[in-house]
């Protein structure tokens, strides 16, 4: 194929993809995308209609949107030195194209001309809403900028993607960078079967171990390094693997500090251009918290209603070890906030989270959040046979077997999803669930196409793909998850059936496509699910016997789920705090001071005080450095969005979790809705008023 980036097939060929045909690919996608601006551009203010106008501009750039959501993807999964060297090639030119569009007068000229036509007057629904958003997306990118201010804003986007990028870089890089492989096993006393089997297989793989001479091969992904923190006794091992983890991003050649500094320079000047106070007042202006001083308040009010308890769960936990170990109640070392956490943990309840592992292989999760998926929201899904092809192979010229899909990597599964009252199929999607070099950390969703209305006047099928970084299966055991995995599935299949359930006749509203502190509410409503004994019954099931869970482990961890919860909660909120304190703060007048005692002294109340002092996630904080905007100023978004995920899914507790009436009119009234409507009046559709604090308290046995 001459252009395989651009085929339109719906099922891709991925084996075609090849690193040597992106740059080609991207640039014409660009070129083609740039005539279409342009013919918009010139075509005169005269007889302007909304398809002419708003949906010319939508097709304009559809093509090279797709072409380099695969390259884009690739990155993520897949990466190579030939494709990152493709990719660092293009993504200049990308980020100017975007740039340049809400720049181009011609254009703006248009779109305002068709503002004042009777048929813009008269819009309604999701087409009024297409109209407003896009202005609001014009003026907010520089429309309205003067020309000298347009020129500078168009050379900082394509400075600031560049930076994101090598930021993104430099942590897979660092990271992929160590390992500790360990040859005497006494050295893992206290590791669990699960993950010593993981690491004994690992050092196999990589030819640092044989039968005859075991190892044990540690790494920074996050199935070797949690249990390695949580459980192994010996205080040394657990202290080399944390400094390792804690320097991504503070060494040469991965030094990310001055990509800090430089990101958080652009996002204020960026601001400044456009009159705001700082970027947080900039980004936020069309999300629910509207600015920067309502997200703070936010997480400062829940910082004040949490404080307390937290307080008292950091001296809980230095006088259990000190108890243990008889010694005077101290500050802990960092490595040892997870151990002796797991530790009191188990004595409290009698509970270890490892025992839970045996009921929840990974196959038998997924199908039951299938299963789940149609008895709550009358969605069926079907996996189809999938195929690997090497790249090059000559079977990637090849027709493949009927209802075979291509796949990226073998492990990556393929599914459809229907309506299972109508038959209607309402797209599919790929999961690739497992860590390995080339790919990314996190957990992630994404789309590659969303839906438009066919000739048929019926909505075609959506395309996406959830990832993650979950346990791997070993050669006696299948992929056994830990409770806190089987809720990150739940959560990135929570955003998948949001872009799969769209039904907005726009794709530029359809989907996912909403304000980032709405986002979070389908995934984290999800996590739910995980925590009820009639669900977990469809799918924690002991790999072994098939068994359910046990009434009196059921008990224990449902005792338990509230342990260290200011902790946890205090955690979320400290990254929220370092985020927003960041970018309306540090950005302004104090990038040139030392970025660690910054923002020790902006978390001293929202941090455990460690012994010695722990270094900031900062420099390996993807989200809000490994794209140009991502969470920045943002992330305080989790929090926002469960408290509305703790207080919707009240109405499921009340009316029944498993009711399929209140399944369907959370798909009706929030996932089916995409951006089509302003997202608080999407939540009170379905709850009938605003949201209330107390669940999101209460649910944390904090209130």
């Amino acid at each position: 194929m001459d252009h395989p980036y651009l085929n339109s097939d719906f099922e891709i060929r991925w084996s075609q993809l090849r690193p040597e045909a992106i740059e080609a690919d991207i640039q014409k996608a660009l070129d083609d995308a740039q005539q279409r601006i342009d013919t918009l551009a010139n075509s005169g203010t005269e007889d302007r209609s909304f398809e002419n106008t708003l949906l010319a501009l939508e097709d304009s750039t559809e093509a090279l949107g797709r072409a380099w959501g695969l390259v884009t993807h690739l990155d993520s999964v897949c990466n190579s030195d030939a494709l990152r060297a493709a990719y660092n090639a293009m993504l200049p030119k990308v980020s100017e194209f975007h740039a340049k569009i809400p720049l181009n007068e011609g254009l703006w000229k248009v779109l305002k001309a068709y503002e004042q036509t009777e048929e813009a007057g008269q819009l309604t629904g999701a087409r009024k809403r297409f109209l407003d958003e896009t202005l609001a997306d014009f003026r907010e990118h520089g429309a309205d900028l003067p020309p000298e201010k347009k020129q500078r804003l168009q050379k900082l986007e394509t400075e600031l993607s560049q930076i994101t990028q090598k930021f993104g870089e430099n942590v897979l890089d660092a990271t992929n960078d160590w390992e500790l492989v360990i040859t005497d096993s006494e050295r893992l006393a206290g590791l669990p079967e699960t993950s010593g089997t993981a690491a004994y297989e690992d050092a196999l793989a990589k030819e640092k171990g044989t039968p005859e001479q075991p190892a044990w091969r540690f790494t920074l992904h996050m199935p070797s390094l949690q249990p390695a923190l949580q459980y192994l006794d010996d205080a040394e091992l657990r202290k080399q693997i944390w400094e390792a983890s804690a320097a991504v991003g503070y060494q040469e050649p991965y030094e990310n500090t001055e990509l800090i500094r430089k990101s958080l320079q652009l996002r204020h000047e960026k601001a400044q251009i456009f009159g705001k106070e700082d970027f947080s007042d900039h980004i936020l202006q069309r999300r629910m918290a509207k600015n920067g001083k309502t997200a703070d308040d936010f997480v400062t009010d829940l910082h004040d209603r949490i404080y307390k308890v937290f307080c008292q769960e950091i001296e809980d936990l230095q006088n259990y070890k000190a108890r243990k170990t008889n010694t005077e109640p101290e500050l802990l070392a960092p490595w040892d906030i997870a151990y002796w956490s797991e530790k009191q943990r188990k004595e409290l309840y009698d509970f270890d989270e490892e025992i839970l592992r045996p009921y929840f292989p990974i196959n038998n999760v997924i199908n039951g959040m299938f299963e789940l998926t149609q008895k709550v929201f009358d969605i069926q899904i079907k996996q189809r046979p999938s195929t690997f092809i090497e790249a090059g192979d000559a079977e990637s010229e090849a027709p493949l077997p009927k209802d075979t899909v291509e796949v990226w990597h073998p492990e990556v599964q393929y599914y459809d999803m229907f309506d299972a009252s109508t038959g209607r199929k309402m797209g599919s999607f790929f999961a690739d669930w497992h860590p390995r070099e080339p790919k990314r950390g996190g957990a992630w969703m994404n789309f590659l196409r969303t839906g438009e209305i066919g000739d048929n006047g019926v909505l075609t099928p959506h395309l996406g793909l959830i990832c993650g970084n979950l346990t791997p299966s070993t050669q006696k055991k299948p992929a056994l998850l830990t409770h806190r995995e089987v809720e990150t599935v739940f959560h990135e299949f929570g955003h998948l059936l949001h872009h799969l359930c769209g039904e907005v006749e726009i794709k530029s509203l359809n989907g996912v496509e909403v304000a980032w502190d709405f986002v979070e509410l389908p995934s984290q409503i999800m996590e739910n699910w995980c925590w009820e004994r009639d669900s977990l019954d469809l799918f924690a099931r002991h790999y072994e016997t098939g068994a359910p869970i046990p009434e009196d482990l059921f008990d224990k961890m449902l005792r338990s789920r509230n342990y260290q919860s200011g902790m946890f909660n205090m955690r979320q909120l400290a990254f929220g705090k370092m985020d927003l304190e960041l970018h309306r703060k540090v950005a302004k007048d104090q990038l040139d001071e030392d970025l660690d005692s910054q923002i020790r002294e902006i978390l001293a109340d929202y941090t455990i005080p460690t012994n010695p002092k722990a270094p900031n996630i900062a420099r390996r904080f993807t989200h809000l450095f490994s794209s140009s905007v991502g969470y920045a100023s943002a992330y305080y978004s989790y929090k926002w969005a469960e408290v509305l995920d703790a207080d919707a899914f009240t109405r499921f507790k009340k009316e029944g979790i498993m009711n399929k009436d209140t399944g369907k009119d959370f798909r009706k009234t929030i996932l089916s809705k995409g951006n089509s409507e302003d997202p608080a009046k999407l939540y009170r559709d379905f709850m009938g008023r605003d949201p209330k604090l107390d669940a999101l308290l209460e649910r944390a046995g904090i209130a």
